[in-house]
Formats: C-alpha cells, sequence, structure tokens
C-alpha cells in the first residue's frame, strides 16, 4: 500500500509540476511581447493604387474606409518604369561639349569617367544623338554630335563648393580631351553662388512628416507589426526594421515607411524581441502628391493604432488627433504651393534629386 501511495503523490507530483509549467509558460506568454496571429489561407499580394481625394481625411471618415479606398486596385492602370534621370537647368550646372564630327556611343563609353560623382555631388554625361535629335545617356550603337555635362547644385548635403567644382571641372575636361571635344563650363563663383541660393531655398522648404505609435500596453512582436502593417499595404524594406508602402511607378520612391529597432528586427527570434514604438513617415519632395501620402499617412496612423492597441504621438510623446493633423494639412498645402512657384513640384525627377 506505501507503495502504491508513493506512486501515486509521484504521479500527483508531476501533474502539479506539469501544471506549474503550463502556468508559467502561458504568464510568460502572456508577459511578452503580442505576436502575430497564424497566416490565414493565402492570397495574392495587390499593389496598392493610390485614388483622388483631398489632402486631408475627413475627421469622420474610419480609417479602414479610407485606407481601403486608397488601396482598392485598378486593372486599367499599370505601374509605369520611372524614367531616366536628365539634365536640368534648374539645379545642375551645365558645361557644353562641342565636336568637330559626331562620334560613336561605344567611343564616348570608353572614356567616361570612372565616378560620376565631385565629392559629394552627381554629376551626369548626356550625349545629343543624331538619329533622334534627344539628350541620352552615351549608348553603344548611337552616334553623337555633341555632348554636355552638368554637376549637381545642391542636395541634402549642401551647396555645391569650389573644390567639388573642381572635381567635376577636372574629370570632364579629361573626358572632354580623350574624345576631341572643346568644353566650355559655368563661370565656378556664378555657378557657387547659384547653388547657395538654391540650397537655401531647398533647405527652407523641405519636409519629412513623422508620427510616432506607441503600444498602450503589451509591447508588440516584429511579426505583429509586419502581419498588422502588412494587411494595409506595407511589405519589408530592403533595410533591416523598415516597411514600405510602394509607390504605383516602378523604381519610385515609397508612399510611406514605417521603422522600427533594426536590432529587434535582427534577433534571433523575432516573436521574442519586444517593440514598444514604430515611426510611420513620408518624404514629403520626394512623394507625388497625386499619391496622396498626407491621406494614406494619416489613415495609415489611425488604423494601425486601432489594431495594434497604440497610440499616436509626436516626438515629444503628444497625442496627435484629428485637428493635429489638419493643421499639418494647411502648412503641407503651403509647402506644396511654394514648391511648384519653383518649378521643383514635389515628386518630380528635379525634386527627387535635389532634395536627396
Amino acid at each position: 500500500m506505501s507503495n502504491t501511495l508513493t506512486i501515486a503523490l509521484a504521479s500527483l507530483g508531476g501533474v502539479v509540476l506539469a501544471g506549474v509549467i503550463a502556468h508559467g509558460a502561458w504568464q510568460a506568454r502572456k508577459a511578452g511581447p503580442k505576436r502575430a496571429e497564424p497566416a490565414p489561407e493565402r492570397t495574392e499580394p495587390r499593389e496598392p493604387v493610390m485614388g483622388d481625394g483631398a489632402v486631408v481625411a475627413d475627421a469622420d471618415a474610419d480609417a479602414g474606409s479610407v485606407l481601403a479606398a486608397l488601396h482598392s486596385p485598378a486593372p486599367e492602370r499599370r505601374a509605369s518604369r520611372r524614367a531616366a534621370p536628365k539634365l536640368d537647368a534648374l539645379i545642375d550646372s551645365i558645361a557644353t561639349l562641342r565636336l568637330d564630327a559626331p562620334i560613336g556611343g561605344a567611343q564616348a563609353i570608353a572614356h567616361l569617367p570612372t565616378t560620376r560623382r565631385a565629392g559629394g555631388k552627381p554629376f551626369m554625361i548626356e550625349g545629343l544623338n543624331i538619329e533622334v535629335g534627344e539628350w541620352e545617356a552615351p549608348a553603344a550603337g548611337h552616334h553623337y554630335g555633341e555632348f554636355q555635362a552638368g554637376v549637381q547644385l545642391a542636395n541634402r548635403t549642401g551647396a555645391l563648393n569650389e573644390i567639388e567644382y573642381s572635381e567635376f571641372v577636372q574629370k570632364v575636361q579629361a573626358f572632354a580631351d580623350a574624345i576631341g571635344a572643346m568644353a566650355d563650363f559655368p563661370d565656378m563663383l556664378e555657378a557657387v553662388a547659384g547653388a547657395r541660393e538654391l540650397d537655401h531655398f531647398a533647405s527652407a522648404h523641405d519636409a519629412q512628416l513623422a508620427v510616432r505609435l506607441r503600444a498602450r500596453e503589451a509591447a508588440w512582436s516584429v511579426g505583429y507589426i509586419q502581419q498588422h502593417a502588412g494587411r494595409h499595404g506595407f511589405v519589408p524594406g530592403v533595410v533591416p526594421g523598415r516597411l514600405v508602402l510602394p509607390a504605383a511607378d516602378e523604381g519610385a520612391p515609397p508612399v510611406l515607411t514605417l521603422t522600427f529597432d533594426s536590432q529587434a528586427a535582427l534577433a534571433d527570434d523575432p516573436n521574442l524581441a519586444a517593440v514598444r514604438e514604430v515611426t510611420l513617415s513620408f518624404d514629403v519632395p520626394q512623394t507625388d502628391p497625386a499619391a496622396q501620402p498626407f491621406t494614406a499617412w494619416q489613415a495609415s496612423a489611425q488604423a494601425l493604432a486601432q489594431g495594434m492597441d497604440g497610440s499616436v504621438v509626436d516626438d515629444h510623446g503628444r497625442p496627435l488627433g484629428t485637428e493635429s493633423f489638419a493643421a499639418i494639412g494647411n502648412e503641407l498645402g503651403q509647402l506644396y504651393r511654394a514648391l511648384e512657384g519653383r518649378d521643383l513640384a514635389a515628386g518630380t525627377a528635379a525634386a527627387r534629386r535635389l532634395f536627396s
């Protein structure tokens, strides 16, 4: 009987121990970050296509409804490939390279500078295609009667300076000598002065809008964030801890960017890496207003906060509501008009190059 009792007590102890372990595991899971739900039946991803609408979403509109309208499929509209950048007198200082006779594209390519940067500024060389009469990057099989080279006057690193301009001249002059062209460069002092003026304008009209989504109670796992963001059209970016809402045009900058701690994204078990805050942003000059980035930004912030039990706050942790977004929208409209007045409308090739 004592053996039977011992076995029974041992069995009971095992059951109790198993219960304690299970309870501890349940408590640990409850205390840990929220995890993604099991994947539902797979459906093909849809490319988000932005529709028409006002810059500021209706204060009474449901965030999910707004996002659904923004991401509704439009079969008749296909993603188009973004055209290669071309020189633009608005943002480039351009030198002319004249030839006595046309040369082939292969000859020009053989003598192009090994790098197309002068310090922190990119530069381009284009040839005038004698067959079609258009400027283009040199290509084999084409013939060119003239070339031009331009260095960008400003970007987000600052204005073109004398050292960068001299490096540009040196590299382009070597190319001109190699192909037998006569190079005519703009005056350096005028180019640098123009660069400073353009940089001053760009600095005063640059904007990257961002809000923070902060967990109210339990933290979020990486998978949980990815799952909720994926429901609203976000896809993984090339950098860990970065999700993007792609633009309709192939090669264009994303409409929105959602970022969080990259260390959490690189954790051995992303389901255990706790994230309490993510940042949702869009780059104003880089993004075409026709894609309604502000509306998508506001609606995404509201929808994600609601779905993930989070709050929408600014950099100082202050809550952002409908009135705050409306005020931002008014200022954004003024910025758009200022950029258009300088022929640098947001989302255009020139604006994307300048604000890069």
